[in-house]
């Protein structure tokens, strides 16, 4: 089946890396591994950060103008060459749809959304048309695939019924992060951690993992941070108190690099505050790395508690809790290799490509009926 996609906040051939546009690359790879044809539809962003309505304006004309120039273009294609159905990636008020649903009118295609959030908390405001815009495509939805049951309550009541709300577990190629890790019970413990540096809810995280790591600098350990992005010198601030050596910072790196650095860890340290699920969180696991993290939303639903990692309430990420579950995982290298075991052991069965590809070919079955 021939599929237009569109992911509004980023493209997955954008220049800049994060789970955002990880997770619409992996919904191509598993779409194709189903046997369909993806190909992306539109490139435009429709996110707007600062609530600037002259902002939303442009960038709502801008989809207006492209949906008409799709639909007409699509129009005149062979019907076998033409799209047989619409998936958008992720959903809500800053990064609206206001393209797929109006093609979709214009075919008379299914429209589906993967990951969408709606709050009636923006209903007024800086950012109202864009709710309104997601609420729109969500009524407008044959299907909607949760990756974060956290959203589900609000988005139930604005579809046919509850059978178009399909679940579709965050997932990965685990295949390139696979590694047949010894039991490692030498120190120091190598923790590793791989996430953007920017404002907000990423250097919340970071500033609760430096608190943590503060409250057990006695312990031997080593961390080595992953990324980059503009809040670097606000991280390298906030671990700039430990001894030299301690704290390695290697910056961004591509994706095919990442399970190298994985395969060289111990143990996987990420507070996750606010995160929807966290990609990194899951690639950890895939590569057999136990993980601590924080027990915020969608977190749970990855990382199972006693069994692939140990979660902290998302509260106490920064604090007594979180540093008493990171200390023992750091003291206790049997426990790591035991969970880590068994989180590539549940990401194999649970979060891969084939489990994806059967669930998205299910949605296409319920949109179009």
């Amino acid at each position: 089946m021939n599929i237009a996609f569109y992911a509004p906040l980023k493209p997955p051939d954008h220049e800049t890396p994060s789970g955002d546009r990880r997770m619409a690359r992996l919904l191509l790879a598993a779409l194709k591994a189903a046997g369909h044809a993806p190909r992306i539809a539109s490139r435009l962003r429709s996110y707007d950060g600062a609530g600037d309505a002259a902002r939303q304006a442009e960038i709502r004309a801008a989809a207006s103008h492209e949906a008409a120039v799709l639909a007409a273009g699509y129009k005149t294609l062979p019907a076998d060459q033409r799209p047989a159905a619409w998936l958008t990636y992720h959903l809500y008020y800053k990064a609206p749809d206001w393209i797929g649903p109006a093609v979709c009118e214009a075919l008379q295609i299914p429209y589906l959304v993967a990951e969408a959030s709606v709050s009636s908390k923006r209903a007024a405001g800086p950012w109202a048309d864009g709710e309104a815009a997601c609420v729109s495509a969500i009524r407008r939805a044959g299907a909607v695939l949760s990756l974060n049951d956290d959203d589900d309550e609000a988005i139930l009541p604005l579809l046919e019924g509850p059978g178009r709300l399909l679940s579709l577990k965050p997932f990965l190629d685990p295949a390139p992060y696979r590694n047949e890790r010894a039991f490692q019970g030498a120190a120091p413990c190598r923790l590793l951690a791989v996430a953007m540096m920017r404002q907000g809810d990423k250097l919340a995280s970071y500033t609760a993992l430096a608190n943590a790591l503060g409250r057990l600098a006695a312990r031997d350990w080593h961390l080595t941070l992953v990324g980059d992005g503009p809040a670097r010198a606000s991280v390298e601030a906030l671990f700039g108190g430990f001894a030299e050596g301690r704290v390695r910072f290697a910056g961004e790196q591509p994706e095919d690099r990442l399970p190298a650095f994985y395969g060289e860890a111990d143990l996987y340290v990420w507070p996750a505050v606010n995160e929807a699920y966290g990609m990194a969180l899951l690639e950890a696991q895939a590569s057999g790395l136990a993980v601590v993290a924080g027990r915020g939303r969608g977190v749970p639903g990855i990382v199972r508690h006693g069994e692939t990692g140990l979660l902290v309430a998302g509260g106490d990420a920064g604090g007594d809790d979180f540093a008493e579950a990171l200390g023992r995982l750091i003291d206790d290298g049997r426990l790591r290799a035991r969970l880590g075991a068994a989180a590539a052991d549940a990401v194999a069965a649970d979060h891969g490509l084939k489990g994806a590809a059967a669930t998205l070919t299910e949605a296409l079955a319920v949109a179009a009926s």
